[in-house]
């Protein structure tokens, strides 16, 4: 199969970037879309020119790094995926193929491809996690759980903070991610007590590092790699007004 690739490239944060065109010859319908760019990056270096920077790890769709904006889709073509899993089968031979960073004034582009993505960091900082005192691992594991509870929570938990909710909704938000957050801990009695503080403080951190507001588009729900569903938004929601009614 052969491809043009229209690839943004950018050579820093402050640089002004712009679309650059190649093409990759003889690609196999089982590569998938990473080993693709490592075939055009490999080509580039023994041409003497500067390889495409992209964001990358484990590859099986379990660190969320591979963060890229495939012909306007969050992930590319194929649903319930990351960048990693996604193989070229999914395009036709001759397709141009355009290639873009996460669009978002809160992940702004460190070079072509890659982005700034510590402000989710920053979130989580700010109330994703249990600080009261629950025990050891052994008394955790006494306290019962309903089915559903666990079940949901884990659900939440399935989250790997990539981006592409922020990246795919029309103004920025990140409560999607968020909302998974504050679920995953929310459903559980070891994070209950600290709910509604958790809630405020991340959705407060949000908006102070630049995320957008949601609109209900579900635009996040459609484009997400492991089905987050939005459900989680309407409870964070009532976390958040719950508590800023109590203060």
């Amino acid at each position: 199969m052969n491809f043009k690739l229209k690839i943004w490239r950018q050579p820093d944060a402050k640089s002004k970037g712009r679309f650059e065109t190649y093409e990759v010859t003889d690609i196999s319908a089982d590569t998938s879309f990473l080993e693709m760019l490592d075939i055009l990056n490999n080509k580039l270096i023994h041409e003497g020119k500067d390889p495409v920077a992209f964001d990358h790890d484990c590859r099986e769709g379990i660190c969320g790094m591979c963060s890229l904006h495939i012909n306007g889709e969050a992930h590319g073509p194929d649903t319930e995926i990351t960048t990693c899993q996604l193989h070229m089968r999914k395009f036709h031979d001759g397709d141009t193929i355009t290639i873009e960073p996460w669009r978002s004034a809160a992940f702004p582009v460190i070079k072509d491809l890659v982005v700034e993505r510590s402000a989710f960091d920053k979130i989580l900082q700010a109330g994703g996690f249990i600080s009261v005192n629950t025990g050891g691992v052994p008394d955790g594991n006494t306290i019962p759980i309903s089915h559903d509870d666990a079940e949901e929570s884990m659900d939440a938990a399935a989250c790997i903070g990539c981006g592409a909710c922020v990246a795919t909704c029309k103004n920025g938000s990140a409560m999607l991610f968020v909302a998974a957050r504050v679920s995953s801990l929310a459903k559980l009695p070891q994070g209950k007590v600290e709910t509604l503080r958790r809630a405020n403080a991340m959705i407060s951190k949000m908006d102070e590092l630049g995320f957008g507001n949601c609109t209900n588009t579900r635009a996040c729900e459609a484009e997400c790699p492991k089905a987050i569903s939005i459900s989680h938004i309407a409870r964070l929601n009532r976390k958040f007004l719950i508590s800023r009614f109590k203060n």
